[in-house]
């Protein structure tokens, strides 16, 4: 499984790199359109959230980040009106009144957890598509690092009643990493920044990365599920992938505006 997870990696990678480095802020929002789907998917499937309900909320996903491109004025209005219209539906397609709160604030929830989410790191590319690479490298860096030190060393466990494999130890080598991977972009992509800024990038990331990913084991827990999918061999859903750089991305997108990195 191991071995898996780092061939998989090692071919989707450069792939990425290239993808983000070298085409315009449309194909990335397109990107960022495929995961939403992709992810939003995984997320009502976990909830049994299905028909039309399920089909509205991935298509009020995709139209959220389409106007986050075209006219992103009218981004909250999009919003409000899916949340309306997922309401309205609800009242006409079924109409026991019996659960109507929980059949709409699990579609509603996924547009603001995940697409809601994802247009931070559309914000972001737009300072630079450097800056995404520092995400995911910052992000991934911090996953690594607080499962191998978990592994190795963790014995305390951070927070049982969600993550059972978690640890206190994996947890400081999320900080650890994600401090690592902001040097590596500080060596490589983005040398505007300066020590403390690296230094305060790379906490931030690796303490918000472990938050992300026990929100998301919150609700797989409460859902009954160990994965949200499988589309990726030896990694899971692509959920799996996103917990972590869902609550990044506006850290970062933040992080920027206030420490004035850009110069």
């Amino acid at each position: 499984m191991h071995l898996k997870r780092l061939v998989v990696a090692a071919v989707l990678l450069p792939f990425l790199y290239l993808y983000i480095m070298y085409l315009s802020p449309a194909y990335f929002i397109f990107l960022l359109i495929i995961m939403s789907v992709v992810a939003l998917s995984e997320f009502y499937a976990m909830y049994r959230v299905a028909g039309i309900f399920r089909f509205s909320g991935i298509f009020f996903g995709i139209l959220i980040l389409c106007t986050f491109y075209l006219s992103r004025g009218f981004l909250f209005n999009i919003i409000i009106y899916s949340v309306m219209t997922l309401a309205a539906m609800r009242l006409f397609f079924k109409k026991d009144p019996r659960g109507s709160l929980y059949d709409t604030s699990i579609p509603v929830f996924g547009l603001l957890y995940i697409p809601g989410l994802l247009t931070f790191q559309a914000y972001i590319r737009e300072i630079g598509p450097e800056w995404i690479i520092l995400l995911y490298a910052a992000v991934w860096a911090a996953d690594s690092m607080a499962y191998y030190t978990g592994t190795f060393i963790g014995k305390k466990k951070l927070y049982m009643e969600v993550s059972p494999n978690k640890t206190v130890a994996g947890a400081a080598g999320s900080l650890i990493g994600g401090v690592l991977g902001v040097v590596v972009m500080k060596c490589t992509l983005v040398p505007v920044l300066t020590v403390s800024s690296v230094l305060i990038i790379g906490i931030m990331i690796g303490a918000v990365t472990v938050i992300g990913d026990l929100v998301e084991s919150m609700f797989k827990r409460d859902a009954g599920v160990k994965d949200s999918g499988i589309i990726i061999p030896g990694h899971g859903g692509i959920l799996d992938k996103l917990d972590g750089a869902l609550f990044a991305g506006p850290v970062l997108f933040w992080l920027i505006i206030t420490i004035k990195v850009i110069r």
